[in-house]
């Protein structure tokens, strides 16, 4: 049986999301290594990974190693498409989407494969545009519906910098608890 705090290090393995309370370059530069270094991060942990172990959850309820792949494809799509609206409107409404449902749709039992290069290619791009921006422009806002705020680019840059690290320990603590690594 799971203790509601075995349940919590099961659902957050680094901790919930904090806000920084300030940014700094050191701040700015550290995230964006977290979000240049997850696709091959990722590859490595799960390339000996069979298709049991992909179809395994991290935690009861919870999503499998595969569904946890193809939710950072997703997730992170959307995150780079905010960034990109941040910088081109001004103080846009961001959409939200139902990661719960997207979860659930078909290609979520695609091949893993599908998912790393987009990653890879995806972060390769979002780095790219993230080591150019201005302290300006990391600045910039958009509006967050469910939260009715405003949020920074570099607030972003953490949090992303957070979901990369939460995601992979899932994974890795899973492993880990599996004996797989």
């Amino acid at each position: 049986m799971t203790t509601a705090a075995q349940l919590e290090l099961l659902k957050y393995p680094i901790g919930k999301y904090n806000p920084p309370t300030e940014v700094t370059g050191a701040k700015l530069s550290e995230w964006i290594g977290d979000i240049e270094a997850l696709p091959s991060r990722l590859r490595s942990l799960i390339a000996d990974f069979t298709e049991e172990q992909l179809a395994t959850s991290y935690r009861a309820d919870g999503w499998t190693v595969r569904q946890v792949v193809h939710h950072l494809a997703d997730s992170h799509i959307n995150s780079y498409a905010r960034y990109k609206w941040t910088l081109t409107e001004d103080k846009p409404t961001i959409k939200t989407y139902y990661e719960d449902r997207w979860a659930e749709l078909d290609d979520y039992e695609a091949p893993v494969e599908m998912s790393l290069q987009l990653l890879e290619t995806l972060h390769a791009r979002w780095v790219y545009l993230l080591k150019r921006l201005t302290e300006k422009e990391m600045a910039r806002t958009f509006i967050h519906p469910e939260h009715n705020r405003e949020i920074s680019l570099a607030v972003l840059t953490s949090l992303y910098s957070w979901h990369s690290r939460h995601h992979y320990a899932h994974i890795e603590h899973l492993a880990k608890r599996k004996g797989w690594i």
